[in-house]
């Protein structure tokens, strides 16, 4: 049985801001992020993590960088498990267009998983392609403890098909910049042992 962490990055000026990153802006995380990420390495002490594995975004490599210092591991950096391409939406601040994203929310609530926002991706191929990456990643490792460094959309996306609630209920997911969730995987099984959790961050402020 595999041990994996699935965590959100640290948080960048984008996110701060309300902007909508997805997959075209390659910001770095901000004091606070970097604040979070040294946090996320100490919660993380007490396991035996063995592999790094992060998206092709720079915010997921810097907020995992301290942890793979720690743990001298290399940084394994794979653009499947990118977050989701919202199209022309990134590079908007959500309060200028929040009528555009909640029409693109409605649509994936009501079930249109397959809707993509213009110029951008689907949940379902988000997920085709991420889901695709993480197997093929837990097949051909046989390290047990493992962290992925993702993004927030994508944890949605992932953890809603693999739990059981099903793509239209991702908004059901909770997540937040460097939060933690933990999970087990067992015969292409995944079952969640500690979703979103945030009590390393409390102590944090922006």
């Amino acid at each position: 049985m595999k041990q994996l962490f699935f965590i959100r990055h640290g948080e960048t000026d984008n996110n701060k801001a309300s902007i909508i990153q997805g997959r075209s802006l390659d910001a770095s995380i901000n004091e606070l992020g970097r604040l979070q990420a040294k946090a996320i390495c100490d919660a993380l002490e007490p396991f035996n993590i063995q592999k790094i594995v992060a998206s092709g975004l720079r915010r997921t490599h810097e907020t995992v960088q301290p942890l793979a210092e720690q743990r001298k591991l290399k940084i394994e950096k794979y653009p499947e498990l990118d977050e989701i391409d919202f199209g022309i939406m990134e590079g908007k601040v959500f309060t200028e267009i929040q009528e555009q994203v909640m029409e693109v929310h409605e649509q994936w609530k009501g079930g249109n998983v397959d809707f993509a926002p213009e110029k951008g991706e689907s949940p379902l191929q988000t997920f085709t392609r991420a889901n695709s990456k993480v197997v093929e990643v837990l097949e051909s490792s046989k390290e047990e403890y493992i962290v992925f460094m993702i993004h927030g959309r994508l944890t949605r996306i992932l953890l809603s098909e693999w739990l059981g609630y099903g793509l239209h209920n991702m908004h059901k997911i909770e997540h937040q910049n460097g939060a933690i969730n933990r999970l087990t995987w067992k015969a292409g099984k995944f079952e969640a042992v500690e979703l979103n959790k945030t009590d390393h961050l409390v102590e944090l402020v922006g």
